[in-house]
């Protein structure tokens, strides 16, 4: 991937074009993240080919047994061992169901948050104390709840 300034894009559009058409371009700001540049025939085959994977993959994911699916995720994301067996069983059919919905968006951020969570979680039981903690009931009163902020009643 080419990288050009801010400052290029504003001085030589057309040239940037030009490189645009060779590849994808990354645009380097001071002040924000970098930008991409891409032509929308190339972001289009990227995401419509992302897509015909994710159904292909669903496909399969309907093929597997629960044990199989955990077994294939765990090898992929090697923190689902540290989930309890239930959890696991859990995080497989909440990562086919999520994937599965992901794909007909055609938008990853929900598998990205499911993943996010549940990685958490993993981390969440490598603590024994705080697994104690966030399990057991709660037997003391911790006072009245105040209202909330922002004005809402």
């Amino acid at each position: 991937m080419r990288e050009v300034q801010w400052s290029e894009v504003q001085r030589d559009p057309k040239g940037v074009a030009e490189l645009v058409d060779q590849g994808d371009v990354r645009i380097r700001r001071r002040d924000g993240a970098p930008l991409v540049l891409t032509r929308e025939d190339r972001a289009a085959g990227v995401s419509e080919g992302a897509v015909i994977a994710a159904r292909a993959v669903r496909t399969a994911f309907d093929r597997f047994s629960p044990d199989e699916l955990i077994d294939v995720l765990s090898e992929e994301f090697p923190w689902a061992a540290l989930l309890p067996s239930g959890a696991r069983s859990e995080f497989a059919l909440d990562f086919a169901q999520t994937f599965r919905a992901s794909a007909e968006l055609g938008s990853w951020v929900p598998l990205q948050q499911t993943l996010r969570e549940w990685k958490a979680t993993a981390l969440v039981y490598t603590d024994p104390e705080l697994v104690k903690a966030l399990t057991e009931p709660v037997t003391e009163d911790f006072g009245p709840v105040p209202p909330p902020e922002g004005g809402y009643e």
